[in-house]
């Protein structure tokens, strides 16, 4: 009895496995997996055009970023040579050495 139980559950399976082929193998599924291929290309686009201005963003941010680093650099430069200048009681504007 037992032998007939497994012999059974094989041959179910086999048949269950058969059907399953036979329905991802169809023209409706086929038809199914072409429409989710095409879902999966425009999400892939829509991500794609997100990451591009994500990037020209980041790109905006950082040209900036160095823009502000080198007007601070040049003020610094700029009151650097200012404190070098000479503070005699003279008024001659030398620089000191």
């Amino acid at each position: 009895m037992h032998i007939y139980s497994r012999l059974a559950y094989f041959v179910g399976g086999t048949l269950f496995g058969s059907v399953g082929l036979k329905l991802l193998t169809s023209k409706d599924a086929k038809k199914v997996y072409t429409h989710i291929t095409a879902a999966g290309l425009r999400m892939k686009d829509s991500v794609m055009e997100t990451v591009t201005t994500v990037q020209e963003n980041a790109n905006d941010i950082l040209a900036a970023a160095k823009d502000l680093n080198e007007e601070r650099a040049a003020k610094e430069e700029e009151e650097k040579m200012a404190a070098q200048v000479c503070e005699c009681e003279c008024d001659c504007n030398c620089e000191k050495e």
